[in-house]
């Protein structure tokens, strides 16, 4: 590989440190993709003679056939998923295999195998985004009546809806795809033909190659090119915050499922079972999307602290962008997965949902905005007034709607019979009318709404 300036090969040591081909035989489909692209350009400036090539492709696709088969054979040796392809290109086609590389490097060569390797997958990611959006769309329309405490502090707070809460998720999920998108759209620039770090003089069509692997263009700094990685960096920032956002939800689902709670079960599916304890029912996917998390965004800062202190342009240190980023994607991918299996499978348990909404004085708000609208009174004055029947209530054990109207008025006189119009949680949730409220009718909308945009994405 080195031609002639070395007369020794690595010591063992450095062999095992160099080497990439574990991890980076990943990129072989982009690698050979890249290759395609790059020899019919050289082909048709010229540099390269139209037989020559044809080999090249054939011989490339040939590879590319017995790499998939599983009959190829990685060398370590060979460092990385680069020299391994060629070396087997040299090997079926004989010479001409030598000219693939001409005005190119393996830094612009590995920048762009990155790269087409991130798109991939962020499409798919995207994708898979999508179907959890729709699942608990779905899920939302069919529960946007299903009454449930919403929580402020993890303490009972006002009634809300399932579907409401669902819909919630989607909201955050469409802002998550978005990113990705808009990460997506940012990278879509061709660093091949920058070379090793200042382009090239051979004739080459940059524009060409970019257009051949579906970029919008070329990039326009040689140096920027193969020096530095924020698209893999941006990427893994949206990731992160998706998986945030999916861990927020495992661990719903985690506390949802306890006796404690009881407000959802799932099936066998999605349930493992003890060594020990027969009765149990432990939502281990939930807690393991909970726990992979941390390694979608430890490698997000892995690679800010590999790249923090490198000068322009490429250094070795950047072979270490690889391993947390394939393992970071395909982690969030596999999570998506879950969570969208989950949602389809988890049963709310309607009854304990909506005793648990009652609780707490959850319709204490709606008393404090009846004796606003009512009775005219400041916000803040209606606010201690409520604080002291709330007081009363708990002090009798009963809830709000169970005092007497004789109970509200020896708080304040100005009270009356309409107020028990209010203190129900089916009506407190039925007065949430407002854009973006809990409002049945409200979810239906926002639901159905989803539903067609994501129908429109798949078309």
């Amino acid at each position: 590989m080195w031609g002639g300036l070395y007369a020794a090969g690595p010591a063992a040591i450095m062999e095992e440190i160099n080497a990439s081909i574990d991890f980076d035989q990943k990129l072989w489909r982009q690698d050979i993709r890249g290759s395609l692209a790059h020899v019919a350009m050289l082909a048709a400036v010229g540099v390269v003679s139209k037989a020559d090539a044809k080999s090249i492709a054939q011989g490339l696709q040939a590879v590319g056939k017995e790499i998939e088969s599983g009959q190829f054979t990685f060398s370590r040796a060979l460092e990385d998923i680069h020299m391994n392809v060629e070396s087997r290109l040299a090997e079926l086609i004989g010479p001409a295999a030598g000219r693939l590389h001409t005005a190119r490097s393996r830094n612009d060569q590995v920048a762009l195998d990155t790269r087409l390797w991130v798109r991939d997958t962020i499409d798919q990611l995207i994708a898979q985004i999508r179907e959890l959006q729709g699942a608990l769309a779905e899920k939302a329309l069919a529960y946007a009546d299903a009454i449930m405490p919403g929580f402020t502090h993890l303490q009972s707070a006002q009634p809300t809806t399932f579907g409401h809460h669902l819909l919630a998720y989607v909201e955050m999920l469409g802002r998550d795809a978005s990113r990705l998108v808009d990460a997506r759209k940012r990278m879509n620039e061709c660093p091949l033909g920058a070379a090793a770090l200042a382009g090239t003089s051979f004739p080459i069509d940059r524009a060409m190659t970019a257009k051949a692997l579906g970029f919008d263009r070329p990039t326009a700094n040689s140096l920027d090119s193969v020096g530095d990685r924020d698209f893999a960096l941006e990427a893994l920032a949206a990731a992160s915050i998706c998986a945030m956002h999916l861990s927020r939800f495992a661990e719903e689902i985690v506390i949802w499922t306890t006796a404690q709670f009881g407000f959802v079960r799932l099936s066998d599916q999605f349930s493992t079972g003890s060594s020990i304890m027969p009765q149990k029912r432990n939502p281990d996917a939930a807690e393991l999307v909970r726990g992979k998390i941390g390694r979608i965004i430890g490698a997000l800062n892995g690679l800010l602290i590999v790249m923090k202190g490198l000068p322009l342009t490429y250094g070795k240190d950047m072979q270490e962008d690889k391993e947390g980023l394939f393992d970071a994607l395909s982690t969030l991918s596999l999570c998506l997965a879950a969570m969208t299996g989950m949602t389809r499978d988890m049963e709310p348990q309607l009854d304990r949902m909506r005793d648990a909404a009652g609780a707490g004085y959850a319709t204490a708000t709606d008393l404090a905005d009846w004796l606003v609208r009512t009775l005219n009174l400041p916000f803040r004055d209606a606010h201690h007034v409520t604080g002291r029947i709330v007081a009363l209530a708990s002090k009798r054990g009963v809830g709000l709607e169970e005092l007497s109207l004789a109970d509200m008025q020896a708080v304040d006189q100005r009270i009356t019979k309409d107020v028990f119009g209010v203190l129900g949680v089916e009506k407190s949730v039925r007065s949430r009318t407002s854009y973006g409220g809990t409002a049945p009718a409200n979810v239906r909308r926002q639901a159905q709404r989803w539903l067609k945009a994501l129908a429109k994405t798949k078309g």
